[in-house]
């Protein structure tokens, strides 16, 4: 009996279809999977049709509607597997097919595509136009050792063509995939050595024959990670029922070696950009450490609710509702961990405070002791420097380090500052009051005098984590083996953490990994977002390095992002609903629609009018907001962690990003003014990262600075 495989290039389109066409398909691979062989070839209902003039003679398709074919790569091999590659409007189909040519990668030994018609059509004009050209892109690089890192003749000869980048992106939808990576790579100055380790090694199954080979079946069978095969009717329909859910756990070769390596021998750390698969990776090495031992326990945890309550919808779905396993995974962030260890000791664990109401409770100190500071400065020296390095008495303060901070402060204006932090904390003590940050302090003696509570520790969005933070997951299990598996992106830092991961027992030296491909935008959203971050520095999350986009690339192809302003706002959120209207009416469900503003008063104004529109909103408040149909609105803190096919981000006006009362003024501390004005970049930037196939960005009056000027008009 036939056996049907999908390759991912499916899902990209099946998720644009309109729903009378998805019903089509699952219409018609219900029936292909019910079918034998000879009942294939022969039936009528399915019309298996070769095509014509194929640059692959295993091209095949089959009918979806009377408009509609799905694309096949058919086995001419005596397997029984068939690949549904795509599915596209009947003459676009043909077309498509016509093409296409199908190969086994001669390194990575997965199947690949590429664009052959095209790339013959191309390679001859960026010849003629190499031999002008006063250098090549490749010219240091020999052919054998592009032939050992996959790169095939028919390839080779666009290659030895190819003058700079730009030809190299011209040429980027033409290629496979395996190939177009190593060409990247190697083009952001990786060594040969490199490239064959982070490209070809992760891609290539261990279990590989040594020789490539052209069989069907075992192409597909070393190329896993991108292509599933259906073995029910069941499988089958869940699969096209939910394909969004079906991404958000998909598992890339590069991300998989990671997730899925046996053992490590201490803290491990993950970094990539947005859309490279670190929470992904992150579930997966639960999963992975769950099927090593029945009674371990692990502790699976972020930053925020709302990032906990994603980690957990997600987890389920890859463990397909596992209870047995669910309940060894304790599922929180950091803060809520931390009070619950506190009021295991005691019950009547203080109430703490927001960090407006403590920013306000500094205001007061500082007018009863008339102190020369303000309680900006005052919030910001009492977290980056007595909470992060835990100082607990005047004597340790005087000799601390303040690197970070901008202004110097000697020892009698350090006396007049401990003051301030002495009544600031009996205040809290008097009102049964405390701070989140204490809160883990006290979590992490107690940690200390009883003993961990996990075996394994996996963090997701580790850059956003306070010292205070990490001394409680520090103490939450042993050293050893496994025990912390952390994930986590400079560029995402939004609020103002900095930390030196050795300094609190956290060694990850030898078992650091980046990962450099964007899975979830496409490479034109990828593009635009980059160019926010283009103007800072951003250290790694050591502190002690500076971390990159360099290398960072999506394979996905869509539209540009959409900047437009307004005179009014108004005028803005009226043409916000109209968007949405079309994205719904394009085949887009509420749910996978994502609005975000820098305030919650701008979002106010977008349900009002999208629900007079008759749209349906789900405000995002954690946990409450999973599950729920309708579009997203949430401010730019709560976007992190989450994505969604389109993304509206509304209000990016000069005078809201960045938002002048969070930015320390330059006379006062200068560091603290640039750390500011990074964290409200990369604020932005996670906010445009969040889309996956179409972004609008949008402001009334004058545009955010922060947006690049060719498109901010």
């Amino acid at each position: 009996m036939p056996r049907l495989a999908f390759a991912n290039s499916f899902w990209d389109g099946y998720d644009t279809l309109e729903k009378p066409i998805r019903a089509g398909v699952r219409k018609a691979m219900a029936k292909f999977q019910a079918l034998s062989a000879a009942e294939l070839n022969a039936d009528k209902g399915l019309h298996l049709e070769s095509v014509e003039n194929s640059r692959d003679p295993r091209m095949r398709t089959i009918r979806i509607t009377d408009f509609w074919r799905g694309v096949v790569l058919a086995p001419d091999d005596g397997s029984d597997v068939f690949l549904l590659v795509n599915v596209l409007p009947h003459d676009d189909a043909y077309s498509w097919a016509a093409k296409r040519l199908y190969s086994a990668n001669t390194a990575t030994r997965a199947l690949e595509v590429r664009n052959a018609a095209a790339i013959d059509q191309l390679t001859p004009m960026y010849e003629e136009a190499a031999r002008r050209a006063p250098a090549l892109l490749f010219e240091k690089v020999s052919n054998g050792t592009l032939r050992e890192l996959g790169i095939d003749d028919h390839v080779l000869r666009a290659v030895r063509s190819i003058a700079d980048k730009a030809q190299l992106e011209a040429f980027a939808t033409l290629l496979p995939e395996d190939q177009l990576e190593v060409l990247q790579y190697l083009a952001e100055d990786f060594t040969p050595e490199e490239v064959y380790r982070d490209v070809v090694a992760v891609r290539r199954p261990a279990d590989a024959p040594s020789e490539p080979v052209e069989d069907l079946a075992t192409v597909i069978a070393n190329t896993s990670a991108r292509i599933r095969i259906v073995t029910g009717a069941e499988e089958l329909e869940e699969m096209l029922a939910k394909p969004f859910a079906a991404w958000r756990i998909f598992l890339h070769p590069s991300q998989r070696r990671v997730a899925y390596r046996i053992a490590y021998g201490g803290p491990v750390q993950v970094t990539g950009g947005p859309g490279t698969g670190k929470t992904v990776a992150a579930l997966h090495r639960v999963k992975h450490l769950l099927g090593r031992s029945d009674d371990s326990r692990i502790l699976l945890t972020t930053f925020t609710n709302a990032l906990a309550a994603g980690l957990r919808e997600n987890l389920d779905l890859l463990l397909d509702g596992d209870e047995e396993l669910l309940a060894r995974v304790d599922i929180t962030t950091v803060d809520a961990y931390a009070n619950g260890i506190v009021r295991g000791r005691d019950p009547r664990v203080p109430q703490p405070l927001g960090d407006r109401e403590q920013q306000q409770l500094w205001g007061r100190v500082v007018k009863r002791l008339g102190l020369p500071f303000t309680e900006q400065f005052l919030a910001q020296e009492y977290r980056n420097v007595v909470l992060a390095q835990n100082l607990r008495d005047l004597d340790s303060y005087l000799e601390a380090s303040r690197t970070g901070r901008g202004a110097r402060l000697g020892a009698g204006r350090r006396k007049l500052l401990w003051e301030g932090v002495e009544l600031f904390e009996q205040t809290l003590r008097d009102r049964g009051e405390t701070t989140h940050l204490r809160i883990c302090a006290r979590a992490a003696d107690l940690l200390a005098e009883r003993g961990p509570t996990h075996r394994h520790v996996v963090v997701d969005e580790a850059q956003d984590l306070h010292p205070a933070q990490w001394r409680v997951l520090r103490a939450a299990v042993a050293p050893g083996p496994d025990d912390l598996f952390l994930t986590g992106d400079p560029h995402q830092r939004i609020y103002d953490s900095r930390v030196t991961l050795g300094s609190l027992g956290i060694q990850t030296t030898g078992r650091s990994f980046r990962l450099r491909v964007n899975y979830r935008s496409t490479e034109e959203i990828l593009t635009w977002s980059a160019q926010l971050m283009a103007p800072v520095r951003i250290d790694a999350l050591e502190g002690d390095a500076i971390d990159s986009l360099a290398g960072y690339r999506s394979l996905l192809r869509g539209r540009r992002p959409e900047t437009r302003g307004y005179p009014s706002r108004q005028q803005e959120v009226t043409a916000l609903v109209e968007q949405i209207q079309q994205w719904i009416s394009d085949g887009i469900a509420p749910s996978e629609i994502g609005v975000c503003a820098r305030f919650n008063l701008t979002l106010d104004k977008a349900e009002e009018k999208l629900q007079a529109a008759g749209v349906p909103i789900v405000r995002v408040k954690g946990q409450a907001s999973v599950g729920l149909p309708g579009v997203r609105l949430a401010t730019m803190h709560a976007m992190k962690g989450l994505e969604f096919r389109a993304v509206a981000v509304l209000g990016t006006s000069a005078d809201a990003v960045p938002f002048t009362r969070e930015i320390t003024p330059a006379d006062l501390d200068p560091l603290q003014h640039q750390s500011d004005l990074l964290r409200e970049r990369c604020l932005l930037f996670v906010a445009c990262t969040r889309a996956r196939e179409s972004l609008r960005i949008s402001w009334s009056g004058e545009p955010s600075r922060f947006l690049p000027p060719a498109r901010a008009n």
